[in-house]
């Protein structure tokens, strides 16, 4: 028998979000319940909610950087008991079947992920609905065992942003003796700095912000560079082996393709909603590749968010109570926000 939580959500593009009332599945043997402690709020929940994608199915409760404690276990569920912190990710179903499943990289399933909102849900009917609420339920294989971070709610970012820059920053071997090149501060590149730090890498941030020059060497960069400063721009020829771009607005990539050694990568995480235009001869002279990346899968997951805890690594956070959600979302669309929202969800 399903269980009425209260949850936060919204029935259309254009109302705001309010308090709702919504159904989280009975307890199935191998599902994990748990209340939520803090949700993190990303700029894709933002890009859902207004349907920037389209094919958003309303009614929706984003949120999909969900930390809790687990409440309840069904009867074969081997890795959690009561009491233990649990999170929840982008991901909460795959086939488990493909070669991709069969590698631990679920996020390229064959059949395609159900996500821990505004997907299709395939054991209970309707959509997921996601962290914006008292409680979720979740199959153990997809819900991760959340380290004892002393700050328990500037850690729930690293289940999206954490993980968009981890796996990326691992798969191109960022450690010592590599130039790591970030591009953007906010709420990703802010932890891509942190990340490639830790993982001994040399990190040379670009930016089109002043004020986020002084930042960036706050964060742990070596060194931070005023993009509109071609002068400076142009020292950085040919010395960098990767750069990771967090950028989610138009700009041109071939400035940044230039920055390359041979064989070296610029690779996409944010989402331009316009096409990007490579010259031919930007990957062509030095091999070099322009290349994207998305999120991860749940092992690699669960590595990062070892990873940081081992590194004392969180984002930068403003808590925020559910009641000013609605006021963190305009503020997240004019960029104001050093560097994630994280909803108490007590407050709810």
């Amino acid at each position: 028998m399903s269980t009425e939580v209260k949850a936060y959500g919204t029935a259309s593009a254009d109302a705001p979000l309010q308090e709702i009332k919504i159904n989280r599945r009975a307890l199935q043997a191998h599902d994990v319940e748990f209340e939520i402690l803090y949700c993190g709020i990303c700029h894709s929940d933002l890009h859902q909610i207004k349907n920037d994608f389209g094919g958003t199915l309303f009614p929706i409760v984003p949120g999909h950087e969900i930390v809790g404690r687990v409440t309840a276990i069904g009867d074969h569920v081997k890795n959690f008991k009561i009491g233990d912190l649990a999170a929840v990710g982008c991901i909460v179903d795959s086939c488990g079947n493909c070669e991709y499943c069969e590698d631990g990289i679920e996020q390229f399933c064959d059949e395609g992920v159900t996500f821990s909102f505004n997907s299709e849900d395939k054991i209970s009917g309707g959509h997921t609905l996601g962290g914006f609420s008292k409680t979720y339920v979740c199959h153990e294989k997809y819900v991760l065992k959340m380290p004892p971070f002393k700050d328990l709610a500037a850690a729930a970012p690293l289940l999206c942003a954490g993980i968009t820059v981890y796996s990326p920053l691992k798969h191109w071997q960022a450690g010592p003796g590599k130039k790591v090149g970030i591009l953007g501060i906010g709420g990703l590149g802010h932890l891509a700095i942190k990340i490639a730090k830790a993982m001994g890498a040399e990190v040379v941030v670009f930016t089109t912000s002043p004020s986020k020059v002084e930042d960036a060497k706050r964060l742990g960069a070596d060194e931070a560079v005023l993009s509109s400063d071609a002068e400076t721009m142009a020292k950085y020829a040919r010395q960098l082996h990767f750069i990771i771009d967090t950028v989610s607005a138009k700009h041109d990539v071939n400035v940044y393709l230039n920055l390359l050694r041979h064989d070296g990568t610029v690779v996409l995480v944010g989402l331009p909603p316009e096409p990007l235009e490579v010259a031919s001869f930007n990957v062509v002279i030095g091999r070099r590749s322009f290349a994207g990346s998305n999120i991860g899968g749940i092992a690699e997951t669960q590595e990062m968010l070892d990873f940081c805890f081992e590194h004392t690594i969180t984002a930068e956070s403003e808590i925020i109570s559910i009641q000013e959600v609605n006021h963190a979302f305009e503020r997240l669309e004019k960029g104001d926000v050093k560097y994630r929202f994280v909803i108490d969800m007590a407050s709810l």
